[in-house]
């Protein structure tokens, strides 16, 4: 059996949105890993997949636990569950061993010692200073005060925290704001084989290089893993219209066509849950390069029209009355000014906002 682009984008849309109603901790459960680095983007995310979530509701799973968010993947940041974000803590002491080891050029000790002083220290929530503090002195007395010098720089406050294996929270209580994080270890064992099952679940079908991209871990890394879980669950195997590979797992839930428009967040996981070259499931190379800047990493609002990414968004602003611009593609379908009304009510709950106006503008591309 062979895929098509439109396959493959319908199988993964029913996933990512899903019909059913959840509430916020079942919905991050049944899409997966949000990559969260913009705080707004967990809020955004259950917004536009479920209509009617509040920012209340979304706080509140934070506050209690039911959903976290720390470094993990690929050293960024994502939103989860605490089962999800262990197994998602396994791939990233996979992924980023190398560059660990690699900065730090331990000697006497590992980066696993390293790792378990770090979330004993941070049984307790702890700053970035006060991780980085105890990053330094942890060299100190275990590698030399000559080996720590011109090691750690900008790179130790990552360092202090990014290893997988602890979550944030900001300390100023605003779970939707960019304000100071704080950290604090999340007990939990998590496997390698879990975290790409997760994917598989809530993103497939994927190639080896969807994989790899979106964990971290090194295409050797994914290719036994994925042999394990074929061994167990039996994998489901097609060829796709890029000349890889896609497998999926067997019990996959049947394509879905999503209609209208969504407003998606920045880093939304139909951008960041592929491999660059997968993401043509969903949108046109020039668009896709439109929308994700080399020069600092950063991603526009993505707009979903019909189930393809045709444009981006913008609420500028820090008030709580803010204008909406919404920007489509020259040679894509012009989402209508009524199309914007669920959308539009879906952002303000999810953020707390109202939105003062909306203007639609076309850009070529």
């Amino acid at each position: 059996m062979a895929l098509s682009w439109d396959d493959l984008a319908g199988l993964a849309l029913a996933r990512q949105f899903p019909s059913a109603a959840l509430d916020v901790p079942s919905a991050v459960a049944a899409i997966g890993a949000m990559q969260t680095q913009t705080a707004r983007s967990a809020f955004l995310g259950l917004a536009s997949r479920f209509p009617g979530t509040t920012r209340d509701e979304v706080t509140a799973a934070y506050e209690t636990g039911a959903i976290v968010r720390g470094s993990t993947i690929r050293g960024t940041v994502h939103t989860t569950t605490p089962r999800s974000f262990a197994d998602l803590g396994s791939a990233t002491a996979v992924g980023q061993r190398t560059l660990w080891d690699r900065m730090l050029r331990l000697e006497r000790s590992s980066v696993d010692d390293l790792w378990s002083a770090t979330e004993a220290y941070a049984s307790t929530w702890r700053t970035t200073d006060e991780l980085q503090d105890h990053l330094q002195r942890w060299l100190v007395e275990h590698e030399g005060a000559d080996e720590v010098t011109g090691r750690l720089g900008q790179a130790g406050r990552y360092l202090a925290f990014g290893h997988g294996g602890l979550v944030r929270r900001p300390v100023n209580g605003d779970w939707a704001g960019q304000g100071a994080p704080e950290y604090a270890h999340l007990p939990g064992v998590g496997t390698i084989e879990a975290a790409i099952e997760l994917h598989l679940r809530c993103h497939g079908p994927a190639s080896r290089h969807d994989l790899a991209w979106w964990s971290g871990m090194g295409l050797r890394v994914v290719d036994e893993v994925l042999a394990a879980i074929d061994t167990r669950v039996g994998l489901m195997t097609a060829d796709g219209p890029d000349d890889r590979t896609y497998v999926d797992l067997p019990d996959a839930a049947a394509p879905r066509a999503i209609d209208g428009v969504r407003l998606l967040p920045e880093f939304d996981a139909l951008m960041c849950a592929y491999d660059p070259a997968g993401r043509l499931r969903f949108a046109e190379a020039a668009h896709l390069v439109r929308l994700w800047s080399g020069a600092n990493g950063l991603v526009l609002p993505p707009l979903l029209v019909d189930g393809r990414i045709t444009g981006y968004w913008r609420a500028a602003g820090s008030s709580r009355r803010r204008p909406l611009e919404v920007t489509w593609f020259a040679r894509t379908r012009r989402p209508r000014k009524d199309e914007l009304d669920e959308p539009v009510a879906a952002l303000e709950a999810g953020l707390g906002i109202t939105v003062s106006s909306v203007t639609i503008t076309r850009e070529l591309v």
